[in-house]
């Protein structure tokens, strides 16, 4: 395990590879965004808009997946009051155990807002039964509904005839993912080969579902796209102060509600994230004993990269609250996939990296690494 010598990005992560020099994807792409042309990136989006016009008949310009988040939010508001389009929302609804009432009001603000918005809902027994299978096969319960998230979009642009897809971030370029790169900065068309995507249906079929059951998470194939000529574009690419905590900003001044649980609980510093749900705190935790990072640590990258916080003050809050956890949130968990606490402790400890990680004879699992610095 090593650390990018700028950031606390380690190479665990999924799909990144440092350079020579010891630096992550992400810091390189930070670095390059400071001789960035960023009213030429704006005249390349009005093209690309204009190149994408409604048939007739249509009401919107695009399509954008949305939570009612901080990205979503941002996004839907930039594409139409500066933009000048009419964009059409779409969301993935969660099961009622699933969804919390601040994402159910979030995603009211956008629709407030003036938004329509169409909303995805798979069946919820096979929802819950395939997030109880991720777990019990991946310790991810994530695996399952991640792939419905990323489906859903495609799937309504091809129903609706909408070719234009935008999404926040590119996960390449800002995350360090790179095999999600395409052919620009802005071209998300390789989407399909993230982690999560590209990891396919095959698991879910040997539950025991059939293929029509599993409509919801099927992700539309390369010749579907080139078929219906559709397009995705990151449009953070564009935004030159696109990141976490402007948008989760500007969002708050339209009516987003955030968290006030605590970063102690949930390991999110500023309670702008996964605003819709209380499993994801879960998953992030098992994230960490995975790959050694969770949530703390995309935080302070960013904060990092923007001059914010130093390094070593970055290693302060990853040593402190990366392994957040809440008792509440866990025993919540546990039993929306009808489990008791201590099977999903055991689950947990044998998907823990034992190269990173030590378990001790009480149960309790410990670092080895050290942060900044690595194995």
């Amino acid at each position: 395990m090593k650390y990018c010598s700028r950031c606390l990005q380690p190479d665990t992560r999924p799909n990144t590879v440092f350079s020579p020099e010891g630096i992550c994807p992400a810091c390189t792409y930070f670095e390059a965004l400071q001789h960035v042309d960023w009213q030429e990136r704006f005249e390349i989006l009005q093209d690309l808009l204009s190149k994408h016009p409604r048939k007739k008949g249509q009401f919107h310009d695009c399509i954008i997946g949305v939570s009612g988040g901080k990205d979503s939010t941002r996004q839907a508001l930039f594409l139409r009051d500066k933009m000048g389009i009419n964009p059409l929302l779409v969301s993935l609804s969660y099961p009622p155990e699933q969804v919390t009432e601040r994402g159910v009001c979030n995603l009211s603000n956008l629709i407030e807002l003036g938004f329509d918005v169409v909303v995805s809902a798979p069946a919820p027994k096979t929802w819950k039964t395939l997030k109880q299978e991720g777990f019990r096969k991946f310790t991810n319960s994530f695996r399952s509904t991640e792939m419905a998230l990323f489906a859903s979009v495609p799937q309504i642009a091809i129903k609706y005839g909408i070719k234009l897809i935008l999404w926040g971030e590119n996960p390449g370029l800002q995350l360090g993912d790179m095999k999600t790169l395409g052919r620009t900065g802005y071209d998300g068309n390789s989407l399909r080969y993230m982690n999560t995507l590209s990891s396919g249906l095959d698991w879910m079929l040997e539950c025991g579902f059939s293929k029509s059951e599993l409509v919801s998470y099927v992700y539309p194939g390369t010749a579907e796209f080139e078929k219906h000529d559709l397009q995705i574009v990151y449009l953070g690419w564009f935004l030159g102060d696109w990141s976490l905590v402007n948008n989760a900003a500007y969002s708050c001044g339209t009516g987003l509600e955030i968290r006030t649980d605590g970063v102690v609980k949930t390991g999110d510093l500023y309670g702008v994230t996964a605003l819709d749900e209380d499993f994801t705190p879960v998953n992030q935790l098992i994230k960490y004993y995975k790959f050694g990072f969770g949530r703390v640590t995309d935080y302070v990258n960013e904060e990092i990269r923007l001059g914010r916080i130093s390094r070593n003050e970055g290693i302060r809050l990853v040593e402190k609250y990366d392994d957040a956890k809440d008792e509440k949130y866990i025993k919540d968990y546990c039993d929306y996939l009808a489990i008791p606490v201590g099977d999903f402790w055991a689950k947990v400890i044998t998907s823990t990296n034992k190269a990173l990680f030590s378990i001790e004879a009480d149960g309790s699992i410990r670092r080895k690494f050290t942060v900044g610095v690595g194995l």
